[in-house]
């Protein structure tokens, strides 16, 4: 499937709420990895795609999506990126949709295939194929030209069994990373659960390449020398990085950060913050409640990651989707964060304050962007200094939130200030040295703390957040109480582009301009579908084909 607008049809799967039906995991390509790489996308596929497969451009009637080979959507098979440094057929998983970068292959015995097109040999002929042995493309086309050799039942058994084991081990590296639907616990806590040590991990996958690569060189029948050469091209290109970056599919170009090894003890810290806004299960790490099963390679994938909190589980801690940076308050972030690492017998940073206001939401972005898509779900809303902040939960977030916010955190904090600016104002000309400095930084704090309620107050009554929307969409109104200078400036320019009409598929649209986006929905099939407002959309009346007569031999009379 090709979507042409990724930024309306496509979403982190933690950005919506839950649901295979409507948002199914959707293979897109990425980086290079054998074996197994989490589908971390998925697109709008509700009701058999219906707004996508009537994405018609109003001007010309032309289709610009193209949802293909529609018949395979939702089959379990295997994925592979377009372009890598190696040919590397992954799992994917049943109730997935396929698509131009990351297409499907279909069998009956997909682990065969799995572990049989992870060879080096089925890289080199499909090298050969497509004639573009320094910067591979791997194309549909050339995959089904390739040549299948006969496989025995024993030698098939042995090849699925390294497959299977090749993907296990694979996700198990995964089970460290927030976005993973493998999640378990952060790399800090992981050996806890056990059947955790990279490096061994690593040394075996090597191992199994190497059975499987003899195998398949048998199968195909390459001479010692023709191995020799693949092995040693290979070696080469890893060693001067040829194909690492250069010939990366383009979806995973923009992931090298969130990549990139996480620091331990930052997401040690990350999760810690995610137990106290109750999306991870911190009794995982305590030995409370045992790690649910390995999922079978084909499964469905979860709703929710192994680490994630149960649905009717009690939440570490009881809150309304709001903590607050604000010492003594009942939900004050870093008292809570400091709890659960003190629950799970892990080591409190003494700056763990000072890490939450000024380097935790850089981190948190950076984890939670994902093929082009910026989808921080942990919202510092603050004020214009920084001194006052408001933490919202993404996926807790109700058109009372804001309301909340200020009823339930500014308000009473504004009431504790003012109390505080009247005591000192009236000591008079008693007032110390110190007493001058404080006073003057609580009127400061205070007219901060009044500007933040006055902008909550503003944006209330209009905001009716929909998380189909996504992110961006949804916090692009907030834009003014984020600190974060590149998050604001993204958001500052989504908003602009809302104003302007680019956006107005996004519920958050109807919400702003009703009369605009209605209006609209009587030229845009897909748009109309997208409000549920079908009875107002127009069909176009077909315009006549114009006909070229032949001119008559000697023109007019």
């Amino acid at each position: 499937m090709a979507t042409a607008d990724d930024f309306r049809f496509v979403r982190g799967w933690w950005e919506v709420e839950s649901s295979n039906d409507r948002w199914p995991g959707f293979a897109k390509g990425g980086a290079y990895s054998a074996f197994y790489a989490d589908l971390y996308l998925v697109g709008n596929w509700k009701n058999d795609g219906e707004q996508i497969r009537n994405f018609f451009d109003p001007k010309t009637g032309k289709l610009n999506s193209r949802p293909q080979s529609t018949d395979f959507y939702r089959r379990p098979g295997l994925t592979w990126p377009l372009r890598a440094r190696k040919f590397c057929p992954q799992v994917l998983p049943a109730d997935a949709v396929i698509s131009v970068r990351g297409s499907g292959i279909f069998s009956e015995n997909p682990l065969l295939y799995l572990g049989l097109f992870s060879s080096s040999a089925v890289d080199l002929l499909l090298r050969m194929l497509s004639g573009r042995e320094g910067h591979p493309q791997y194309d549909m086309g050339d995959i089904s030209a390739l040549p299948l050799p006969p496989v025995a039942q024993e030698v098939s058994s042995t090849i699925e069994r390294l497959a299977l084991r090749g993907w296990s081990l694979k996700r198990t590296l995964d089970t460290i990373e927030e976005t993973s639907h493998a999640f378990a616990l952060p790399a800090a806590l992981r050996s806890r659960l056990g059947d955790y040590d990279p490096p061994a991990i690593e040394a075996e996958l090597v191992r199994i390449q190497a059975e499987i690569d003899a195998i398949a060189f048998d199968l195909y029948g390459f001479s010692e020398a023709d191995r020799a050469a693949v092995q040693a091209s290979q070696g080469a290109a890893n060693e001067d990085g040829s194909g690492a970056s250069d010939d990366q599919d383009d979806e995973a170009s923009g992931d090298e950060d969130s990549a990139a090894p996480i620091d331990h003890t930052a997401g040690l810290l990350s999760w810690a913050l995610g137990v106290a806004f109750g999306r991870f299960d911190w009794r995982l790490a305590t030995g409370e409640r045992a790690a649910p099963a390995e999922p079978e390679p084909f499964d469905p994938l979860p709703a929710k990651s192994p680490g994630m909190l149960p649905d009717g589980a009690a939440p570490f801690h009881a809150h309304a989707g709001i903590l607050v940076d604000d010492p003594g308050h009942p939900h004050d972030l870093a008292r809570l964060v400091e709890e659960v690492l003190a629950r799970v017998e892990a080591p409190v940073p003494e700056d763990l304050r000072r890490w939450l206001q000024r380097d935790f939401f850089a981190f948190h972005l950076q984890r939670y962007s994902k093929s082009r898509r910026k989808a921080p779900i942990y919202w510092p809303l603050s004020t214009t200094s920084g001194s006052y902040t408001l933490w919202v939960y993404y996926p807790s977030l109700t058109s009372q939130t804001l309301y909340t916010s200020i009823n339930d955190f500014v308000e009473p904090k504004l009431k504790q200030v003012g109390s505080d600016v009247s005591v000192l104002r009236n000591k008079g000309t008693a007032r110390t040295r110190d007493d001058e400095k404080q006073f003057e930084a609580l009127q400061a704090f205070e007219l901060e703390l009044i500007e933040l309620r006055d902008t909550l107050l503003k944006l209330a009554p209009d905001y009716k957040p929909n998380h189909d929307d996504g992110v961006q969409i949804t916090s692009a109104p907030l834009w003014p109480l984020f600190r974060h200078k590149p998050w604001q400036k993204v958001l500052k320019d989504t908003w602009a582009k809302l104003e302007k009409g680019d956006y107005d598929w996004a519920h958050l649209a109807m919400n702003y301009w009703p009369d605009r986006v209605r209006e609209k929905c009587k030229t845009d099939k897909s748009l109309a579908i997208a409000h549920g407002l079908e009875h107002l959309y127009i069909e176009s009346e077909a315009q006549p084909k114009k006909t070229r007569g032949r001119k008559k031999a000697g023109g007019d009379e």
